[in-house]
């Protein structure tokens, strides 16, 4: 599991997370920590690259946080 720069959104902490796969693909995950709580969530796309796969977890935690689906 290779983590990229984490990002700060709100009172998160968004950090993407990839992994190459046996089928040679990229999986992307995203961690969203608030103090000492955090939340993984495996995103279901696969990628070609690390840098696709991160950009999209990016973009999914941002979204997570921004439309407050947390619970």
């Amino acid at each position: 599991m290779q983590n990229s720069p984490s990002h700060e959104v709100g009172k998160y902490l968004v950090t993407p997370m990839t992994k190459l796969n046996d089928a040679g693909r990229y999986s992307a995950s995203v961690s969203i920590r608030r103090g000492m709580h955090d939340r993984v969530f495996r995103l279901i796309p696969h990628f070609d690259s690390a840098a696709n796969a991160a950009r999209y977890a990016l973009a999914q935690g941002r979204q997570l946080v921004l439309n407050n689906q947390l619970v």
